[in-house]
Protein backbone atom coordinates (compact mmCIF):
# COMPACT_ATOMS: atom_id res chain seq x y z
CA UNK A 1 0.00 0.00 0.00
CA UNK A 2 1.19 3.53 -0.59
CA UNK A 3 2.53 5.32 2.44
CA UNK A 4 -0.23 8.00 2.34
CA UNK A 5 -3.83 8.02 1.15
CA UNK A 6 -5.26 11.24 -0.23
CA UNK A 7 -8.68 12.66 0.69
CA UNK A 8 -10.29 11.57 -2.60
CA UNK A 9 -8.97 8.03 -2.17
CA UNK A 10 -10.27 7.83 1.41
CA UNK A 11 -13.71 9.03 0.30
CA UNK A 12 -13.72 6.39 -2.43
CA UNK A 13 -12.80 3.66 0.04
CA UNK A 14 -15.53 4.81 2.45
CA UNK A 15 -18.13 4.78 -0.34
CA UNK A 16 -17.21 1.22 -1.33
CA UNK A 17 -17.28 0.02 2.29
CA UNK A 18 -20.73 1.52 2.84
CA UNK A 19 -22.03 -0.46 -0.14
CA UNK A 20 -21.05 -3.78 1.46
CA UNK A 21 -23.67 -6.10 2.98
CA UNK A 22 -24.24 -5.87 6.72
CA UNK A 23 -22.34 -9.04 7.72
CA UNK A 24 -18.78 -8.74 6.41
CA UNK A 25 -15.94 -10.43 8.26
CA UNK A 26 -13.27 -7.89 7.33
CA UNK A 27 -15.19 -4.62 8.00
CA UNK A 28 -16.76 -3.27 11.19
CA UNK A 29 -18.74 -0.02 11.57
CA UNK A 30 -18.90 2.01 14.79
CA UNK A 31 -20.44 5.29 15.90
CA UNK A 32 -18.46 6.56 18.90
CA UNK A 33 -17.49 3.35 20.70
CA UNK A 34 -13.69 3.54 21.00
CA UNK A 35 -12.89 1.47 24.08
CA UNK A 36 -9.14 0.66 23.68
CA UNK A 37 -9.28 -3.05 24.54
CA UNK A 38 -12.17 -3.56 22.14
CA UNK A 39 -10.22 -1.80 19.38
CA UNK A 40 -7.28 -4.14 20.03
CA UNK A 41 -9.51 -7.20 19.84
CA UNK A 42 -11.01 -5.96 16.58
CA UNK A 43 -7.50 -5.41 15.20
CA UNK A 44 -6.79 -9.10 15.84
CA UNK A 45 -10.16 -10.39 14.61
CA UNK A 46 -10.35 -8.25 11.47
CA UNK A 47 -6.72 -8.89 10.51
CA UNK A 48 -7.21 -12.66 10.79
CA UNK A 49 -10.50 -12.46 8.88
CA UNK A 50 -8.85 -10.48 6.07
CA UNK A 51 -6.19 -13.18 5.68
CA UNK A 52 -8.85 -15.89 5.73
CA UNK A 53 -10.89 -14.22 2.98
CA UNK A 54 -7.89 -13.25 0.82
CA UNK A 55 -8.14 -9.49 1.47
CA UNK A 56 -5.10 -7.23 1.63
CA UNK A 57 -6.67 -5.01 4.31
CA UNK A 58 -9.48 -5.00 6.85
CA UNK A 59 -11.27 -1.84 8.02
CA UNK A 60 -12.69 -0.51 11.27
CA UNK A 61 -14.86 2.56 10.59
CA UNK A 62 -16.16 5.19 13.02
CA UNK A 63 -18.92 7.58 12.00
CA UNK A 64 -21.07 5.13 10.01
CA UNK A 65 -24.27 3.47 11.23
CA UNK A 66 -23.84 -0.28 11.61
CA UNK A 67 -27.49 -0.86 10.66
CA UNK A 68 -27.99 1.43 7.67
CA UNK A 69 -24.36 2.18 6.66
CA UNK A 70 -25.26 5.87 6.58
CA UNK A 71 -22.61 8.44 7.46
CA UNK A 72 -23.52 9.90 10.87
CA UNK A 73 -20.18 11.30 12.06
CA UNK A 74 -18.13 10.47 15.19
CA UNK A 75 -16.59 12.19 18.19
CA UNK A 76 -13.69 9.69 18.30
CA UNK A 77 -10.26 11.29 17.77
CA UNK A 78 -7.44 8.70 17.62
CA UNK A 79 -4.75 11.42 17.61
CA UNK A 80 -5.74 12.59 21.08
CA UNK A 81 -6.80 9.22 22.54
CA UNK A 82 -4.59 7.80 25.30
CA UNK A 83 -4.48 4.78 27.59
CA UNK A 84 -3.07 6.13 30.81
CA UNK A 85 -0.22 8.33 29.68
CA UNK A 86 0.45 6.27 26.54
CA UNK A 87 -0.80 7.20 23.09
CA UNK A 88 -3.50 4.82 21.85
CA UNK A 89 -1.61 3.77 18.70
CA UNK A 90 1.56 2.90 20.62
CA UNK A 91 -0.45 1.03 23.25
CA UNK A 92 -2.20 -1.07 20.61
CA UNK A 93 1.03 -1.83 18.76
CA UNK A 94 2.74 -2.92 21.97
CA UNK A 95 0.03 -5.47 22.80
CA UNK A 96 -0.28 -6.93 19.30
CA UNK A 97 1.69 -9.99 18.23
CA UNK A 98 3.00 -9.94 15.58
CA UNK A 99 3.31 -6.20 15.02
CA UNK A 100 1.01 -5.88 12.00
CA UNK A 101 0.64 -2.70 9.98
CA UNK A 102 -2.33 -0.49 10.84
CA UNK A 103 -3.08 3.22 10.45
CA UNK A 104 -5.78 5.70 11.49
CA UNK A 105 -7.18 8.22 8.98
CA UNK A 106 -9.41 11.11 10.11
CA UNK A 107 -11.27 13.15 7.47
CA UNK A 108 -14.60 14.76 6.58
CA UNK A 109 -17.35 12.96 4.63
CA UNK A 110 -20.65 14.71 3.94
CA UNK A 111 -19.36 17.44 6.29
CA UNK A 112 -19.17 14.93 9.15
CA UNK A 113 -16.00 13.60 10.88
CA UNK A 114 -15.16 10.01 9.99
CA UNK A 115 -12.28 7.77 11.14
CA UNK A 116 -10.93 4.85 9.10
CA UNK A 117 -8.62 2.30 10.70
CA UNK A 118 -6.76 0.46 7.94
CA UNK A 119 -5.56 -2.97 9.15
CA UNK A 120 -3.07 -5.18 7.32
CA UNK A 121 -4.04 -8.82 6.82
CA UNK A 122 -2.41 -11.35 9.13
CA UNK A 123 0.70 -13.12 7.88
CA UNK A 124 2.66 -16.20 8.90
CA UNK A 125 0.55 -16.84 12.02
CA UNK A 126 -2.69 -15.50 13.57
CA UNK A 127 -2.62 -12.03 15.15
CA UNK A 128 -3.01 -11.91 18.93
CA UNK A 129 -4.07 -9.08 21.21
CA UNK A 130 -2.98 -9.45 24.84
CA UNK A 131 -2.06 -13.05 24.03
CA UNK A 132 -5.46 -14.03 22.60
CA UNK A 133 -6.34 -14.62 18.95
CA UNK A 134 -9.69 -13.34 17.66
CA UNK A 135 -11.68 -13.89 14.47
CA UNK A 136 -14.78 -12.34 12.91
CA UNK A 137 -17.66 -14.76 12.41
CA UNK A 138 -20.34 -12.94 10.46
CA UNK A 139 -20.75 -9.64 12.31
CA UNK A 140 -19.50 -11.00 15.65
CA UNK A 141 -16.02 -10.96 17.15
CA UNK A 142 -15.07 -14.33 18.67
CA UNK A 143 -12.01 -16.06 20.10
CA UNK A 144 -10.31 -18.07 17.36
CA UNK A 145 -9.81 -21.14 19.56
CA UNK A 146 -13.63 -21.52 19.72
CA UNK A 147 -13.66 -22.18 15.95
CA UNK A 148 -11.00 -24.84 15.26
CA UNK A 149 -12.10 -25.31 11.64
CA UNK A 150 -11.41 -21.63 10.90
CA UNK A 151 -8.08 -21.84 12.70
CA UNK A 152 -7.04 -24.80 10.55
CA UNK A 153 -8.14 -22.97 7.40
CA UNK A 154 -6.21 -19.87 8.46
CA UNK A 155 -3.01 -21.87 8.91
CA UNK A 156 -3.48 -23.36 5.44
CA UNK A 157 -3.65 -19.82 4.05
CA UNK A 158 -0.37 -18.90 5.76
CA UNK A 159 1.33 -22.01 4.42
CA UNK A 160 0.48 -21.11 0.82
CA UNK A 161 1.07 -17.34 0.78
CA UNK A 162 4.77 -16.39 0.75
CA UNK A 163 5.81 -12.81 1.38
CA UNK A 164 6.62 -12.18 -2.28
CA UNK A 165 3.01 -12.82 -3.36
CA UNK A 166 1.49 -10.45 -0.82
CA UNK A 167 0.33 -7.07 -2.14
CA UNK A 168 2.33 -3.88 -1.63
CA UNK A 169 0.01 -1.52 -3.58
CA UNK A 170 -3.58 -2.38 -4.43
CA UNK A 171 -5.87 -1.42 -7.32
CA UNK A 172 -3.78 1.29 -8.97
CA UNK A 173 -3.85 2.51 -12.55
CA UNK A 174 -1.33 1.32 -15.13
CA UNK A 175 0.35 4.73 -15.25
CA UNK A 176 0.78 4.62 -11.47
CA UNK A 177 2.46 1.20 -11.74
CA UNK A 178 5.01 2.63 -14.17
CA UNK A 179 5.52 5.65 -11.92
CA UNK A 180 6.23 3.54 -8.84
CA UNK A 181 8.43 0.84 -10.44
CA UNK A 182 11.79 1.27 -12.16
CA UNK A 183 10.72 -0.84 -15.13
CA UNK A 184 13.69 0.17 -17.38
CA UNK A 185 16.02 -1.40 -14.81
CA UNK A 186 13.99 -4.63 -14.99
CA UNK A 187 14.64 -4.98 -18.72
CA UNK A 188 18.28 -3.80 -18.44
CA UNK A 189 19.17 -6.34 -15.74
CA UNK A 190 17.59 -9.17 -17.72
CA UNK A 191 19.24 -7.95 -20.96
CA UNK A 192 15.84 -7.68 -22.65
CA UNK A 193 14.70 -4.99 -25.09
CA UNK A 194 12.25 -2.46 -23.69
CA UNK A 195 8.79 -3.04 -25.22
CA UNK A 196 7.45 -0.18 -27.28
CA UNK A 197 4.04 0.13 -25.65
CA UNK A 198 2.75 0.29 -22.08
CA UNK A 199 0.81 -2.95 -22.46
CA UNK A 200 4.00 -4.83 -23.37
CA UNK A 201 5.76 -3.53 -20.27
CA UNK A 202 2.88 -4.48 -17.99
CA UNK A 203 2.60 -7.91 -19.59
CA UNK A 204 6.28 -8.64 -18.97
CA UNK A 205 6.08 -7.49 -15.35
CA UNK A 206 2.96 -9.59 -14.79
CA UNK A 207 4.62 -12.68 -16.29
CA UNK A 208 7.34 -12.38 -13.63
CA UNK A 209 4.81 -11.85 -10.80
CA UNK A 210 5.97 -8.28 -10.22
CA UNK A 211 2.36 -7.15 -10.68
CA UNK A 212 -1.00 -8.94 -10.86
CA UNK A 213 -4.31 -7.87 -12.35
CA UNK A 214 -6.65 -6.16 -9.89
CA UNK A 215 -10.27 -5.07 -10.20
CA UNK A 216 -11.74 -2.93 -12.94
CA UNK A 217 -8.68 -3.02 -15.18
CA UNK A 218 -6.37 -1.82 -12.42
CA UNK A 219 -3.25 -3.50 -11.07
CA UNK A 220 -1.74 -4.72 -7.79
CA UNK A 221 2.01 -4.44 -7.22
CA UNK A 222 3.30 -7.49 -5.36
CA UNK A 223 5.87 -7.31 -2.61
CA UNK A 224 8.27 -9.02 -5.03
CA UNK A 225 7.92 -6.26 -7.61
CA UNK A 226 8.11 -3.47 -5.04
CA UNK A 227 11.06 -4.77 -3.07
CA UNK A 228 13.07 -5.43 -6.24
CA UNK A 229 12.21 -2.43 -8.44
CA UNK A 230 10.64 0.33 -6.36
CA UNK A 231 11.88 3.74 -7.39
CA UNK A 232 11.43 4.64 -3.73
CA UNK A 233 10.79 1.94 -1.15
CA UNK A 234 9.28 4.71 0.96
CA UNK A 235 6.33 4.80 -1.45
CA UNK A 236 5.20 1.46 -0.01
CA UNK A 237 4.27 1.70 3.66
CA UNK A 238 4.83 -1.99 4.44
CA UNK A 239 8.36 -1.81 2.94
CA UNK A 240 9.54 1.58 4.16
CA UNK A 241 11.70 -0.01 6.90
CA UNK A 242 13.15 -2.64 4.56
CA UNK A 243 15.58 -0.25 2.87
CA UNK A 244 19.23 -1.08 3.58
CA UNK A 245 20.83 1.33 6.06
CA UNK A 246 24.57 2.01 5.86
CA UNK A 247 26.17 3.61 8.91
CA UNK A 248 29.82 4.60 9.24
CA UNK A 249 31.21 5.16 12.73
CA UNK A 250 34.33 6.87 13.97
CA UNK A 251 36.61 4.38 15.67
CA UNK A 252 35.63 0.95 16.96
CA UNK A 253 32.38 1.84 18.78
CA UNK A 254 28.99 3.37 17.97
CA UNK A 255 29.63 6.42 20.09
CA UNK A 256 30.16 8.77 17.15
CA UNK A 257 28.55 8.50 13.71
CA UNK A 258 30.38 9.90 10.68
CA UNK A 259 27.56 9.39 8.17
CA UNK A 260 24.35 7.43 7.74
CA UNK A 261 22.57 6.67 4.49
CA UNK A 262 19.38 4.73 3.81
CA UNK A 263 18.83 3.14 0.43
CA UNK A 264 15.90 4.40 -1.60
CA UNK A 265 15.69 2.02 -4.56
CA UNK A 266 14.54 -1.57 -4.76
CA UNK A 267 17.13 -4.26 -4.12
CA UNK A 268 17.64 -5.28 -7.76
CA UNK A 269 17.82 -1.84 -9.30
CA UNK A 270 19.87 -0.43 -6.43
CA UNK A 271 22.29 -3.29 -5.68
CA UNK A 272 25.28 -2.05 -7.67
CA UNK A 273 24.96 1.43 -6.25
CA UNK A 274 24.65 0.05 -2.72
CA UNK A 275 27.75 -2.14 -2.87
CA UNK A 276 29.71 0.63 -4.60
CA UNK A 277 28.74 3.07 -1.87
CA UNK A 278 29.87 0.65 0.84
CA UNK A 279 33.20 -0.01 -0.89
CA UNK A 280 33.88 3.71 -1.26
CA UNK A 281 33.51 4.19 2.49
CA UNK A 282 36.07 1.51 3.33
CA UNK A 283 39.69 2.56 3.98
CA UNK A 284 42.56 0.72 2.30
CA UNK A 285 45.01 -1.64 3.95
CA UNK A 286 48.48 -2.76 2.98
CA UNK A 287 48.24 -6.51 2.68
CA UNK A 288 51.35 -8.67 2.56
CA UNK A 289 50.83 -12.07 1.04
CA UNK A 290 53.01 -14.50 -0.80
CA UNK A 291 55.38 -12.18 -2.71
CA UNK A 292 52.54 -9.66 -2.64
CA UNK A 293 52.43 -6.20 -1.14
CA UNK A 294 49.81 -3.76 -2.34
CA UNK A 295 47.07 -1.40 -1.25
CA UNK A 296 43.67 -3.08 -1.26
CA UNK A 297 40.32 -2.24 0.31
CA UNK A 298 40.00 -3.24 3.94
CA UNK A 299 37.67 -6.06 2.87
CA UNK A 300 37.55 -7.88 -0.52
CA UNK A 301 34.71 -6.66 -2.70
CA UNK A 302 33.44 -10.19 -3.61
CA UNK A 303 32.95 -10.92 0.10
CA UNK A 304 31.00 -7.70 0.59
CA UNK A 305 28.76 -8.44 -2.39
CA UNK A 306 28.00 -11.96 -1.17
CA UNK A 307 27.21 -10.91 2.38
CA UNK A 308 25.04 -7.94 1.39
CA UNK A 309 23.14 -10.14 -1.07
CA UNK A 310 22.65 -12.80 1.61
CA UNK A 311 21.37 -10.22 4.12
CA UNK A 312 18.83 -8.95 1.58
CA UNK A 313 17.65 -12.33 0.33
CA UNK A 314 17.51 -14.30 3.57
CA UNK A 315 15.91 -11.66 5.79
CA UNK A 316 12.58 -12.24 7.50
CA UNK A 317 10.37 -9.57 5.91
CA UNK A 318 7.60 -10.19 8.41
CA UNK A 319 9.65 -8.78 11.29
CA UNK A 320 8.31 -5.24 11.45
CA UNK A 321 10.27 -2.11 12.28
CA UNK A 322 13.63 -3.47 11.17
CA UNK A 323 15.61 -4.06 7.99
CA UNK A 324 19.10 -4.96 6.73
CA UNK A 325 21.93 -2.83 8.10
CA UNK A 326 25.59 -2.40 7.18
CA UNK A 327 27.79 -0.87 9.90
CA UNK A 328 31.36 0.23 9.16
CA UNK A 329 33.88 0.58 11.99
CA UNK A 330 37.58 1.36 11.83
CA UNK A 331 38.43 -2.29 12.50
CA UNK A 332 35.45 -4.30 11.21
CA UNK A 333 32.35 -4.44 9.02
CA UNK A 334 29.06 -5.76 10.44
CA UNK A 335 26.15 -6.81 8.22
CA UNK A 336 22.87 -7.58 10.01
CA UNK A 337 19.53 -8.79 8.68
CA UNK A 338 16.18 -9.46 10.39
CA UNK A 339 15.38 -13.08 11.09
CA UNK A 340 17.23 -16.12 12.33
CA UNK A 341 18.96 -18.36 9.76
CA UNK A 342 17.28 -21.53 8.51
CA UNK A 343 20.50 -23.46 9.19
CA UNK A 344 22.92 -23.24 12.10
CA UNK A 345 25.58 -20.56 11.70
CA UNK A 346 28.38 -23.10 12.06
CA UNK A 347 26.93 -25.10 9.14
CA UNK A 348 26.82 -22.23 6.63
CA UNK A 349 29.65 -23.70 4.56
CA UNK A 350 28.38 -27.22 4.03
CA UNK A 351 24.58 -27.11 4.32
CA UNK A 352 22.46 -27.30 1.14
CA UNK A 353 21.05 -23.92 0.08
CA UNK A 354 17.77 -22.84 1.72
CA UNK A 355 15.94 -19.56 1.38
CA UNK A 356 12.80 -18.30 3.09
CA UNK A 357 12.22 -15.97 0.10
CA UNK A 358 12.49 -18.32 -2.87
CA UNK A 359 11.08 -16.04 -5.57
CA UNK A 360 13.35 -13.18 -4.47
CA UNK A 361 16.40 -15.45 -4.40
CA UNK A 362 15.55 -16.88 -7.81
CA UNK A 363 15.28 -13.49 -9.47
CA UNK A 364 18.48 -12.17 -7.86
CA UNK A 365 20.21 -15.28 -9.21
CA UNK A 366 18.86 -14.60 -12.70
CA UNK A 367 20.42 -11.14 -12.74
CA UNK A 368 23.74 -12.41 -11.39
CA UNK A 369 23.59 -10.90 -7.91
CA UNK A 370 23.67 -14.19 -6.01
CA UNK A 371 23.71 -17.94 -6.38
CA UNK A 372 21.32 -20.57 -5.12
CA UNK A 373 24.04 -23.23 -4.89
CA UNK A 374 24.93 -22.41 -1.29
CA UNK A 375 28.52 -21.44 -2.18
CA UNK A 376 28.33 -17.78 -1.15
CA UNK A 377 29.76 -18.27 2.34
CA UNK A 378 32.49 -20.51 0.89
CA UNK A 379 33.57 -17.57 -1.25
CA UNK A 380 33.54 -15.21 1.72
CA UNK A 381 35.77 -17.51 3.76
CA UNK A 382 38.06 -18.14 0.78
CA UNK A 383 38.44 -14.39 0.14
CA UNK A 384 39.29 -13.63 3.76
CA UNK A 385 41.87 -16.42 3.72
CA UNK A 386 43.43 -15.20 0.47
CA UNK A 387 43.92 -11.74 1.98
CA UNK A 388 44.95 -13.30 5.31
CA UNK A 389 42.24 -11.57 7.28
CA UNK A 390 40.83 -12.91 10.54
CA UNK A 391 38.07 -15.44 9.97
CA UNK A 392 34.55 -13.97 9.62
CA UNK A 393 32.21 -14.31 12.57
CA UNK A 394 28.66 -15.59 12.07
CA UNK A 395 26.35 -14.95 15.01
CA UNK A 396 22.69 -14.50 15.95
CA UNK A 397 20.77 -12.30 18.36
CA UNK A 398 17.20 -12.88 19.54
CA UNK A 399 15.73 -11.97 16.13
CA UNK A 400 18.64 -11.13 13.82
CA UNK A 401 21.58 -12.70 12.00
CA UNK A 402 24.91 -10.87 11.88
CA UNK A 403 28.15 -11.42 9.97
CA UNK A 404 31.31 -9.62 11.02
CA UNK A 405 34.36 -9.11 8.80
CA UNK A 406 37.52 -8.04 10.62
CA UNK A 407 40.30 -5.82 9.34
CA UNK A 408 43.76 -7.27 8.82
CA UNK A 409 45.60 -8.33 11.99
CA UNK A 410 48.85 -10.17 12.36
CA UNK A 411 48.60 -13.67 13.75
CA UNK A 412 50.26 -12.53 16.97
CA UNK A 413 47.50 -9.94 17.43
CA UNK A 414 44.67 -12.49 17.20
CA UNK A 415 43.16 -13.88 20.38
CA UNK A 416 42.38 -17.54 20.99
CA UNK A 417 38.78 -17.26 19.72
CA UNK A 418 40.02 -15.72 16.46
CA UNK A 419 42.59 -18.46 15.94
CA UNK A 420 40.21 -21.31 16.75
CA UNK A 421 37.51 -19.90 14.49
CA UNK A 422 40.00 -19.53 11.65
CA UNK A 423 41.15 -23.14 12.03
CA UNK A 424 37.59 -24.42 12.10
CA UNK A 425 36.46 -22.48 9.02
CA UNK A 426 39.62 -23.47 7.15
CA UNK A 427 38.95 -27.13 7.95
CA UNK A 428 35.34 -26.72 6.79
CA UNK A 429 36.42 -25.00 3.59
CA UNK A 430 38.83 -27.82 2.82
CA UNK A 431 36.11 -30.33 3.60
CA UNK A 432 33.63 -28.94 1.08
CA UNK A 433 36.47 -29.09 -1.46
CA UNK A 434 36.83 -32.80 -0.60
CA UNK A 435 40.17 -32.07 1.00
CA UNK A 436 41.56 -31.85 4.54
CA UNK A 437 43.34 -29.29 6.64
CA UNK A 438 47.05 -29.99 6.97
CA UNK A 439 49.88 -28.29 8.78
CA UNK A 440 51.18 -26.92 5.49
CA UNK A 441 47.71 -25.74 4.40
CA UNK A 442 47.26 -23.90 7.69
CA UNK A 443 50.69 -22.29 7.31
CA UNK A 444 49.62 -21.03 3.89
CA UNK A 445 46.36 -19.71 5.31
CA UNK A 446 48.15 -17.63 7.98
CA UNK A 447 51.28 -16.84 5.97
CA UNK A 448 53.54 -18.84 8.31
CA UNK A 449 56.95 -19.78 6.98
CA UNK A 450 57.80 -23.48 6.75
CA UNK A 451 60.54 -23.19 9.33
CA UNK A 452 57.87 -22.08 11.82
CA UNK A 453 55.67 -25.15 11.37
CA UNK A 454 55.55 -25.51 15.15
CA UNK A 455 53.41 -22.35 15.23
CA UNK A 456 50.83 -24.04 13.00
CA UNK A 457 50.99 -27.08 15.26
CA UNK A 458 50.15 -24.93 18.27
CA UNK A 459 47.14 -23.51 16.40
CA UNK A 460 45.98 -27.03 15.58
CA UNK A 461 46.39 -28.03 19.22
CA UNK A 462 44.24 -25.12 20.34
CA UNK A 463 41.47 -26.12 17.93
CA UNK A 464 41.72 -29.77 19.00
CA UNK A 465 41.49 -28.82 22.68
CA UNK A 466 38.43 -26.69 21.95
CA UNK A 467 36.81 -29.64 20.20
CA UNK A 468 35.96 -27.95 16.90
CA UNK A 469 38.25 -30.23 14.86
CA UNK A 470 39.40 -33.81 15.31
CA UNK A 471 42.05 -35.94 13.61
CA UNK A 472 40.85 -38.23 10.86
CA UNK A 473 42.87 -41.12 12.27
CA UNK A 474 42.64 -41.07 16.06
CA UNK A 475 45.25 -43.85 16.23
CA UNK A 476 47.87 -41.64 14.58
CA UNK A 477 50.86 -40.12 16.33
CA UNK A 478 50.05 -38.23 19.50
CA UNK A 479 52.30 -35.25 18.81
CA UNK A 480 50.57 -32.42 17.06
CA UNK A 481 53.42 -31.80 14.65
CA UNK A 482 53.03 -35.39 13.44
CA UNK A 483 49.41 -34.84 12.42
CA UNK A 484 49.38 -33.78 8.77
CA UNK A 485 45.64 -33.32 8.21
CA UNK A 486 42.57 -32.39 10.20
CA UNK A 487 38.94 -31.71 9.50
CA UNK A 488 35.97 -30.11 11.25
CA UNK A 489 34.56 -31.92 14.27
CA UNK A 490 32.61 -35.00 13.26
CA UNK A 491 34.83 -35.69 10.25
CA UNK A 492 38.00 -37.77 9.99
CA UNK A 493 41.18 -37.55 7.90
CA UNK A 494 43.68 -40.03 6.48
CA UNK A 495 46.84 -39.92 8.63
CA UNK A 496 49.48 -40.87 6.08
CA UNK A 497 48.61 -37.94 3.81
CA UNK A 498 47.00 -39.93 0.99
CA UNK A 499 43.90 -37.84 0.45
CA UNK A 500 41.27 -40.49 -0.03
CA UNK A 501 37.73 -39.78 1.10
CA UNK A 502 36.45 -41.70 4.12
CA UNK A 503 33.82 -44.30 3.37
CA UNK A 504 31.00 -42.52 5.24
CA UNK A 505 32.06 -38.93 5.94
CA UNK A 506 30.11 -36.93 8.49
CA UNK A 507 29.65 -33.21 8.35
CA UNK A 508 31.35 -30.69 10.64
CA UNK A 509 29.42 -29.74 13.74
CA UNK A 510 31.23 -26.44 14.24
CA UNK A 511 32.01 -24.03 17.01
CA UNK A 512 28.55 -24.13 18.57
CA UNK A 513 27.71 -27.50 20.17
Amino acid sequence: MSIDRQQDELLGILTELCKLPRETGWVEFKHNNAEPTEIGEYLSGLSNAAALTGKVHAWLVWGVSNDTHEIIGTSFSPASAKVGNEELENWLLRLLSPKINFRFYTFQAEEKPVVLLEIGAAFRHPVQFKGTEFIRVGSYKKKLKEFPEKERELWRVFDHTPFEKEIAAENIAADEVLRLLDYPAYFDLLALPLPEGRDGILSALAADDMIVMGKGGKWNITNLGAVLFAKRLGDFRTLVRKAVRVVQYKGESKAQTIREQEGAKGYASGFEGLTGYISNLLPSNEVIGQALRRQVPMFPEPAIRELVANAIIHQDFHLSGTGPMVEIFSNRLEITNPGLPLVQTDRFLDSPPRSRNEALASFMRRIGVCEERGSGVDKVVAETEFYQLPAPLFETTAEHTRVVLFAHRELREMDRADRVRACYLHACLRYVQRDYMTNSALRERFGIEEKNSATASRLIKEALETGVIVPYDENAGKKIHEIPALVGKGMRFLFDGHLTAPSSPQRPSGLVP
